[in-house]
Formats: structure tokens, C-alpha cells, sequence
């Protein structure tokens, strides 16, 4: 495996994460989007291991890490954080998460603020709904057909069309690593975005915040981002002409706004 390494979570999962960047650089942890592995952010690494020591890690139910039955909470996964950080010893770290990801650096920068320095929140929403959506979701994961569904479903939503018509390696890799999700933890992980509500909440973050949206985002619109830097004191918000994973869409635009607010 990819120089990946485990630590065993306080529930008995599995975490795998991984280093690039020289040790003595300050820390920036990048987090996953649903149905995704540490892997959507290789292209995005190299840059940012020149400044930081980037932490990288497997959301549970995502790529190596552990996929339990059962449905997440948003609590969990935030733990799942802090436990990793206290294993590896660090105290403190940037934060990029992107829609998951998102979900998670607000829950840590709420519950745990001492972890947090700078926090990126990019393409998430403090709560997405209805609630019947996700159980038809979770519902359509009984088999195989269901999770190739998904597969395809997730690409509409995450890509232009120009993008996924060329059928292009990065169209490839994507669907590739939806496929290798396991279907309990996709299913865990809708759980928990079904059940996370952080509206009233996210008024008390105070690490300094950027928030990156997508103008053609269909998963949390561009409404959903400028409703969370409306909230979060101080926070800045960068809309990209992009749909939901700007970080491989607009990768040069999404850098430069990223490096330069840290």
C-alpha cells in the first residue's frame, strides 16, 4: 500500500493516513469528500508539501480505513480526528475539508478549537436535506447495481459535462475510487451528512476561515457556501466557477486561494 499507516480509532476502526512534506513544517490535514479517498488530493500535494507537512487521511468507511456497519455520526468522524492527531502527537493543525471533509473541520473547529489554527471549507454546507433523500440513498446500496449507480451519480455531480464526455483519466480515477468505497461505509458516512446540523453552532467558530464554494455546485451550492462565511465571524469566501470538486477542476485557482489565505 502507499506508504500508508493505521492507528486503531477508540471504537476499534481502523484509520490509515499518510505524510508528505518535510517533518518541521507546520501541519495542513486534508479531508476527504464522501465517497472518496485521501487519493482526491494527489494532485494537489505536491504544492502544498513545498510549505507543509500535509497529513493526509481515509475518512472511516472510505479507502483503507475501516468501514463498520451501521450509520456514522458526525461526532465520530470528529473524533476519529482528534484521536489520530493525539496518536501522532500533534497538537494543532491547518484544516482543508472539502463537503465531508467540510462537515468535519466545522464540528472540530466548534468541539475542539484548540486543534484547529487556520480552517479551509470548501464545497459544504452546515446542513444538507431532506433527510428522505439520504435514506433513498443509503436504501439503493443493497448491491453492486446500486453502488456502480452511485458511482455514476456522484461523477454527474461532482464534474462538468465537458469533463465527464471525454471520459478522461481523472473522469477514470474518480469513478474507480467510488467503486472501491465500501457500500456499508458510503452508507454510514450518508448517515451522518443526513444527520449533521451545524447552523446554530457554526456563529461560535473562531479559527480564521475561508470558505470555498463552486458557482455550478449542485451538491452545496453556492448559497450554501456564502450562508457559512455569513455565520462564521470573520470568515472570507471564495466562489470558483466550478461544480463540486474544484481542487482537480480549477486546481491552479483553487491553490492560489488556498495558499494564499495560509
Amino acid at each position: 500500500m502507499e506508504n500508508l499507516s493505521f492507528i486503531t480509532a477508540g471504537d476499534g476502526v481502523r484509520i490509515a493516513y499518510r505524510f508528505d512534506g518535510a517533518p518541521g513544517l507546520p501541519v495542513l490535514m486534508l479531508s476527504n469528500s464522501i465517497a472518496t479517498s485521501h487519493a482526491m488530493w494527489d494532485g494537489q500535494v505536491a504544492a502544498l508539501a513545498q510549505r507543509f507537512r500535509v497529513l493526509r487521511y481515509d475518512t472511516r468507511g472510505h479507502g483503507q480505513s475501516g468501514a463498520p456497519a451501521g450509520a456514522y455520526s458526525l461526532d465520530r468522524l470528529g473524533r476519529d480526528v482528534q484521536e489520530l492527531l493525539d496518536a501522532l502527537g500533534i497538537a494543532r493543525v491547518h484544516f482543508l475539508g472539502l463537503s465531508l471533509g467540510g462537515f468535519i473541520g466545522q464540528w472540530l473547529a466548534i468541539h475542539a478549537p484548540e486543534r484547529i489554527g487556520k480552517l479551509i471549507l470548501s464545497n459544504t454546507a452546515a446542513q444538507l436535506g431532506p433527510a428522505a433523500v439520504f435514506d433513498e440513498r443509503i436504501a439503493a446500496l443493497r448491491d453492486d447495481a446500486g453502488l456502480r449507480q452511485a458511482a455514476e451519480t456522484f461523477l454527474a455531480n461532482w464534474f462538468p459535462a465537458s469533463m465527464r464526455e471525454e471520459q478522461g483519466p481523472v473522469i477514470e480515477r474518480f469513478r474507480a475510487m467510488v467503486q472501491a468505497t465500501d457500500a456499508q461505509g458510503l452508507a454510514g458516512a450518508f448517515a451522518a451528512v443526513r444527520d449533521a446540523d451545524l447552523r446554530r453552532t457554526i456563529s461560535l467558530i473562531r479559527a480564521p476561515t475561508l470558505v470555498i464554494g463552486g458557482r455550478h455546485d449542485t451538491v452545496t451550492s453556492a448559497a450554501h457556501s456564502e450562508a457559512l462565511a455569513a455565520a462564521i465571524p470573520g470568515a472570507r469566501l471564495v466562489l470558483l466557477p466550478a461544480v463540486h470538486l474544484p481542487n482537480v477542476e480549477r486546481e491552479g485557482e483553487f491553490l492560489d486561494a488556498v495558499l494564499s489565505f495560509l
